[in-house]
């Protein structure tokens, strides 16, 4: 064999070797996922999210980290989804408003006066939410698994014990919330448009008088200590989850983005278990703050639920399809037939009463405003 033939072998080889360490050196490189959030440091949100973070880094040796902008750093939700498109965020924890704008009907899950538990939301949203994850991939976004934000109620400067007190206030509407929106105007509610960091300010200035929230994020935003009166009434159940881009994932090697897809899950099932419990602790918090749950009388429950129910069939074909709202109905209506529930008996109910805003369970919807009397 020739000296040039042997160089050139030396050359071929070490260009195969290179080859081969490629793939190698390009899994090895680190990623960092810069992730948006409306949720204030210290949270129970981010108090999850960061243990998660710390276990996937741990888990990937440090090849896959997380770069969280919480408290609203980087706007409201509408501007994480727009920053994600253009690629200066790989993704955002958000409420499921945030996740209407990557697809809106994922809100067919969030309809008021829908569940009368939070354990029949949870079999409904389980059955459904791959079908959502397939919609999600295909605009472009990883929807991991589904976080929580609890049951939300309207809480207001004076006492709301009709429909028509609460059509008297100047009532906070997230300018970006189609379902809420609509649900103001079927109710004949006074919406003042504002985006989430604009409520507290806006409460202490008196531009609003009411808003609407979970106990959690209602001490967690400081909005509870400008009101004084909260519903016993829940609207509706809210959700939320973290959607990471497609492209960020791409950054990541396939064993990687699996570990990372695993430890989010463990972590959501954790989240909610926290938050459940953080937004009864979130009661106590406010009563001994001195707002008070007014017992919403069983007319207002009554004629809430009747304008709710014909609006989820007026938003079928709008907001989400007829075929989801019917997925949403016939889960469950599975859930009660295995459980033995019904909708409650129209008519009964407990007197209106006052209270303070105590750690009591959470409600049972319209069931738990309808015991007999």
């Amino acid at each position: 064999m020739t000296r040039s033939m042997t160089n050139m072998l030396k050359v071929l080889g070490l260009c195969g070797a290179v080859a081969l360490a490629a793939p190698s050196a390009a899994r090895a490189d680190n990623t960092e996922l810069r992730i948006a959030s409306l949720a204030p440091s210290g949270s129970p949100w981010m108090e999850v999210l960061d243990k998660a973070a710390a276990e996937t880094k741990d888990k990937t040796a440090g090849r896959v980290s997380f770069k969280y902008f919480e408290g609203g750093q980087q706007g409201d939700e509408r501007d994480f989804v727009r920053k994600i498109k253009l690629g200066q965020l790989d993704g955002a924890a958000v409420t499921a408003v945030g996740l209407s704008m990557i697809d809106e009907s994922i809100r067919v899950l969030e309809l008021p006066m829908m569940f009368q538990s939070a354990e029949e939301l949870d079999y409904v949203a389980d059955k459904l939410w791959p079908y959502f994850q397939k919609k999600f991939e295909t605009k472009g976004f990883k929807l991991q698994d589904r976080g929580e934000v609890g049951w939300v109620y309207f809480l207001s400067k004076a006492k709301i014990e009709k429909l028509a007190d609460l059509r008297g206030q100047k009532l906070w509407l997230w300018g970006d919330d189609q379902l809420v929106g609509a649900v103001f105007k079927k109710l004949g509610l006074n919406g003042v448009p504002l985006g989430v960091p604009e409520v507290d300010g806006n409460l202490t200035s008196g531009k609003i008088d009411a808003c609407y929230s979970s106990p959690l994020a209602a001490v967690a935003l400081q909005w509870y200590s400008k009101v004084k009166f909260m519903t016993s009434m829940p609207m509706s159940f809210a959700i939320g989850a973290t959607v990471i881009s497609v492209d960020a994932y791409k950054k990541m090697s396939a064993e990687d983005a699996k570990i990372a897809e695993e430890v989010a899950r463990a972590n959501a099932r954790k989240l909610r278990k926290v938050i459940r419990k953080s937004n009864e602790d979130a009661k106590g918090t406010m009563a001994r703050k001195g707002v008070t749950v007014v017992q919403t009388p069983v007319a207002m429950v009554d004629d809430f639920t009747k304008q709710s129910q014909e609006l989820w069939n007026d938003l079928a074909g709008k907001i989400y399809s007829k075929a989801e709202l019917k997925m949403v109905l016939d889960a469950r209506d599975e859930y009660r037939a295995k459980h033995k529930t019904a909708a409650p008996r129209r008519g009964a109910g407990q007197p209106p009463t006052t209270r303070r805003a105590g750690p009591t369970s959470a409600p049972k919807n319209r069931e738990a405003l309808r015991a007999a009397s």
